[in-house]
């Protein structure tokens, strides 16, 4: 358990993901229940589901009748890149003890952002902090769904710009990041991935369906070539 101190510590932390969790989760859950859907089901997906780009879609698929396998392989697609994510946080998580099966659930873009670009305060239990951190995040997410989903059952609502609160809140992310870790290669490098495998899509190349994926296989490739250069020369001294 965290004390007071670091608890508010880690509060204050997820502020950036409150506020963008909040107008992500609300029109969420306005747009089930103007899909038809009781609203109930936006606390049912997003606290079994917790994923917010895989819960938008789902929507969308569920609406147009798809069959359920091929939502199952779409929504393995949209999140596999979570897999990359943990991979790159086994050493950071190996001392959490029992919060580790939480954190591999709770783990999300915006809460990965957050773990990376964080240090656990002296004294405190890392399991504790970095499960805080992920749990405050996950009951954003819930909260902002359910409000959407029950202010849906009463008012109309316009989509208008809903797609920049999610640009703005991963470059609040990203900036906080940044800051804390000093380190502009991997942003550098996913910026100049994505403009690659865009660029190839728009000669034609590359189908737009795969932007996503052939972005995260240059930049993971452009990656381990830079830095495992870097811990094998470090390792050899």
């Amino acid at each position: 358990m965290l004390d007071q101190s670091n608890f508010r510590r880690a509060a204050r932390t997820t502020v950036p993901v409150f506020f963008g969790y909040i107008a992500i989760g609300i029109p969420f859950g306005l747009m089930l229940v103007s899909a038809g859907y009781p609203w109930w089901l936006a606390a049912v997906m997003s606290v079994f589901i917790y994923a917010g780009a895989g819960e938008y879609m789902a929507v969308g698929l569920f609406a147009a009748g798809t069959p359920l396998a091929a939502i199952l392989l779409a929504e393995f697609f949209v999140n596999v890149r979570h897999i990359v994510y943990g991979l790159s946080l086994i050493s950071q998580f190996k001392d959490v003890g029992k919060w580790k099966p939480a954190l591999m659930f709770l783990l999300t873009d915006e809460t990965y952002a957050l773990l990376t670009g964080v240090s656990v305060p002296k004294g405190a239990d890392a399991g504790a902090y970095y499960g805080t951190i992920a749990v405050l995040d996950y009951l954003y997410w819930i909260g902002g769904s359910v409000i959407g989903a029950l202010l849906g059952t009463v008012i109309p609502f316009d989509f208008a710009g809903v797609d920049f609160a999610l640009t703005a809140l991963f470059t609040v992310m990203l900036i906080n990041q940044i800051r804390a870790s000093r380190d502009f290669l991997p942003p550098a490098v996913g910026i100049a991935t994505t403009l690659a495998a865009i660029a190839l899509s728009r000669a034609g190349i590359l189908p737009g369906q795969h932007v996503l994926l052939v972005a995260i296989a240059l930049g993971l490739a452009a990656l381990v070539a830079v830095r495992g250069r870097k811990f094998r020369a470090e390792a050899a001294r």
